[in-house]
């Protein structure tokens, strides 16, 4: 019975194709037609906070917008000899949303150090216990550590399970209220791993037991949003994190002589600190010099620090979404100022080992260029210090902290802005922090050279990389981008934002994300906000080029490939083999002699002997591949015609871009 119905099918679409003339099968590469999609997906994430009335379609906060905010009291303690954090913790958490959270979700990201977790390319330089939590208490209630295995339909009370993974989750007996405030408190420790075999930032966090750097080394409340509730991404190495912005009020102790640094103001430096150390680190704003604060020859308690076996050096810091730090018996400790404009001098320190002084002697330079630069780009600088860290990763950011010495400076430092005052989803969207950030560079480092930053090529370039199957689209969450997180995560933003420039102009796309800025700092922006923002402050509706760069991975493939005069007037034909549509630009070259160029609507005089003449990207909405661009400049013969001039839309083939052809 079956094979008669499939016999039947197969001879019914045979008839069918035949009465209708359509082919049954596709038998070319090439085709004449293509469906332009002109909206962006809107996933159910996104629909929940356009309901709830959180965000909207002018990419602002939206009047319902909430977030949760988590304040820390942390008491911690190094113990070098057995490479252990030993610490307690308070978290106040302000259950700013709409919701009772009957549960509290925690990222232990240590857990990764243990050798029974899932992880992505990183590799720990050493295998430990990982995050080793003793004890959880919330709202005086203390919460069995046993784990909890979960039955389909159970609603465990005052449990929870996960302790092991980087991802656990504490069951509550009495959910936290909508709009009340709750706190846990926490008691645990943690080995740093240190050796030679780490492969990937903060997979490394001591040298031996000299050194130590200690990043995402406590137990952290995971974000809670108006988009998916909890994140529970779990920490694979690569993605960084997405985080709550509270107050941090961290206490570490260490032994004397021992200099730590960290997020946050150092609020003891009288305890902490001899009293010349003390009189050079109030000079750091005098001066754009460097001003040795404690230098190589100053050794051990009463030299480098105060005297005291254990000395414990107290921070705090406000609207952070982290806390990172370092610390060593054998740092050089310098710093120097950065001028914000409308905020004035803030301090810039460097701590960093003396064999490794080379590494920094350019630091202080280029710190100061990203702090101001960026500061002018975006917005000033928000917080009140920053200080670049010496160890084993070199290339890692926090709030008012950067693992890095000269060489990652300014990347590090930009991501001040990104995604330490716009907190965004880094497990997911990586192009919002690292690709930004790629984008910002560019420009930074024109300015710190003097000359005009270089976009043009970087969109085109996109053409010889697209369809390629490692890639995964922006939109692909980076926690599970594989062996193309690289490209996904930092390269291809810029590509993007190029072929942006292309089509409003470069200055127009960097002045809406300013404004973009402004409107989401210390919030959390999602990928939908940033679209619709830069719709609403560009004017346009370019959901057609957010869907093709965001959601795929296809290219325009542009060519010339047809030219005729007649009457006077020359006729271009354009094609686009690819599925992303761009508008169409042409320079067109004319020879020396003859009468001046007629002007044209849609053309700009160059020179006398040049145009450029550009149709919108509505041109392709009918479906067709090809366009007919006509010229009309009067009698002058043109001597060359060139497809995308600048370099700003993906193309796979740049040889049939000319005509004539080269």
């Amino acid at each position: 019975m079956r094979k008669l119905l499939f016999v039947f099918l197969l001879s019914s679409s045979v008839s069918f194709a035949q009465q209708t003339g359509s082919t049954v099968q596709r038998n070319t590469i090439d085709t004449d037609y293509r469906a332009i999609r002109r909206d962006v997906p809107m996933t159910n994430s996104i629909l929940k906070a356009f309901e709830a009335g959180t965000r909207n379609f002018s990419g602002k906060p939206g009047p319902n917008y909430w977030q949760l905010e988590t304040d820390f009291t942390i008491q911690v303690s190094l113990d070098p000899h057995t490479q252990t954090l030993t610490g307690t913790e308070k978290i106040l958490v302000h259950n700013n949303s709409k919701d009772d959270l009957d549960r509290i979700v925690l990222r232990l990201d240590h857990n990764i150090f243990r050798g029974d977790v899932p992880r992505g390319f990183s590799i720990p330089a050493e295998q430990t216990e990982g995050m080793v939590v003793t004890r959880i208490n919330v709202a005086g209630e203390e919460i069995d550590l046993t784990e909890i295995r979960l039955r389909r339909g159970q609603t465990p009370k005052n449990g929870v399970s996960g302790l092991k993974k980087t991802i656990a989750t504490i069951y509550l007996a009495q959910p936290i209220k909508a709009g009340s405030k709750t706190e846990l408190e926490i008691d645990w420790h943690t080995k740093l791993p240190g050796g030679t075999e780490g492969q990937g930032h903060r997979m490394t966090q001591r040298f031996d037991s000299t050194l130590f750097q200690p990043t995402q080394w406590f137990p952290r409340l995971a974000k809670y949003d108006d988009l998916r509730g909890w994140e529970t991404s779990p920490y694979l190495g690569p993605a960084e994190f997405y985080n709550n912005f509270g107050k941090f009020d961290v206490s570490i102790t260490v032994p004397g002589g021992w200099i730590v640094s960290g997020t946050g103001v150092l609020q003891n430096p009288k305890e902490v600190m001899t009293a010349p150390s003390i009189e050079r680190f109030g000079k750091i704003l005098e001066s754009d010099e460097e001003t040795t604060i404690v230098a190589e020859d100053e050794r051990g308690p009463g030299k480098a620090t105060a005297f005291g076996e254990k000395l414990t050096w107290h921070f705090v810091a406000d609207k952070v979404n982290d806390f990172a730090w370092a610390t060593s018996a054998d740092f050089i400790w310098k710093g120097t100022r950065a001028d914000i404009p409308g905020k004035g001098y803030v301090p810039i320190y460097m701590v960093y080992e003396p064999e490794r002084a080379r590494n920094y002697e350019n630091a202080a330079r280029i710190t100061r260029h990203a702090l101001e630069f960026y500061s002018k780009l975006w917005a000033p600088y928000p917080f009140p210090q920053l200080t670049l860290q010496d160890g084993p990763s070199a290339g890692m950011e926090y709030p008012m902290v950067i693992n890095s010495n000269q060489g990652a400076a300014d990347h590090e430092t930009a991501h001040q802005w990104w995604p330490m005052m716009l907190g965004t989803n880094e497990t997911r969207y990586g192009w919002m922090d690292e690709g930004f950030n790629q984008y910002m560079n560019i420009l930074s480092d024109a300015d710190s050279r003097g000359v005009p930053a270089r976009l043009d090529g970087l969109g085109q370039s996109y053409g010889r990389i697209s369809g390629s199957e490692d890639e995964a689209p922006l939109m692909w969450s980076a926690n599970d981008a594989g062996m193309g997180y690289g490209f996904q995560t930092y390269q291809k933003t810029p590509l993007m934002l190029s072929m942006l420039g292309g089509i409003v102009g470069d200055e127009a796309v960097i002045d809406a994300m300013k404004k973009y800025t402004a409107a989401w700092a210390f919030k959390h922006p999602s990928p939908w906000d940033f679209m619709f923002f830069m719709n609403h402050e560009l004017g346009q509706n370019l959901e057609w080029f957010w869907y093709y760069w965001l959601f795929t991975t296809e290219s325009v493939d542009g060519s010339i490939s047809d030219l005729k005069t007649e009457g006077g007037k020359t006729t271009v034909t354009v094609r686009q083999d690819g599925q992303m549509p761009s508008p169409v630009v042409l320079r067109v070259e004319f020879e020396a002699n003859g009468p001046d160029l007629k002007p044209s609507p849609n053309a700009e005089i160059l020179d006398p002997n040049t145009a450029e003449v550009t149709w919108p990207v509505d041109v392709w909405w009918g479906g067709s591949k090809t366009f007919d661009a006509v010229l009309d400049f009067g009698p002058r013969k043109i001597k060359k015609i060139t497809l995308d001039p600048h370099g700003r839309f993906p193309d796979r083939d740049l040889s049939d871009n000319v005509w004539p052809k080269q």
